[in-house]
């Protein structure tokens, strides 16, 4: 990465014509590739290696959180899908109970927030189903599973547009 510039008074990242080329490929779909991040450094001019690097640079300094695939699941045959926010008191417990969630191949993301008093729910789920009464059943066996019981099921009625963000 080369020098930094000031922005509001903060240090903001500035990046060479490489760099720039690696995040503008990296930010669109991967490549349909065993290799895709060979596949984006050869379009960038450089090595995998150096585009590894960038990415974990990145995140490795808080400039980016996450690098992650956006699967789009009603494309995927997932049709029935719900947001379930779950209420475990106890810190550690919710912890717990998050590790047990997130094993589950039917929850693609399983995170703790913050509660208010009038939202007491802190562990959020995220269930797909190909069938109708698929996440339903996924509750009741994780109800069974934690003995958390004091949940609210949010069901998707649409999938929304998804779209990454485009710097460069």
């Amino acid at each position: 990465m080369s020098k930094k510039a000031k922005v509001h008074g903060a240090e903001a990242p500035t990046f060479t014509e490489v760099e720039k080329r690696i995040l503008a490929l990296a930010g669109t779909d991967l490549p349909d590739s065993p290799t895709p991040f060979a596949d984006i450094a050869a379009q960038a001019g450089c090595t995998e290696g150096e585009v590894l690097a960038l990415i974990a640079r990145l995140k490795d300094e808080g400039i980016i959180r996450r690098f992650g695939a956006t699967l789009r699941h009603q494309k995927a045959g997932y049709g029935h899908n719900a947001m379930v926010a779950w209420r475990v008191d106890d810190p550690d417990e919710a912890l717990r109970v998050g590790e047990i969630m997130a094993e589950r191949p039917e929850i693609s993301h399983c995170y703790i927030r913050r509660t208010y008093p009038q939202w007491m729910y802190n562990i959020y789920t995220m269930i797909h189903g190909k069938n109708p009464g698929d996440t339903n059943r996924v509750v009741e066996e994780l109800m069974r599973e934690t003995g958390v019981t004091d949940n609210q099921t949010l069901a998707s009625l649409r999938e929304l547009k998804k779209t990454s963000m485009r710097y460069f």
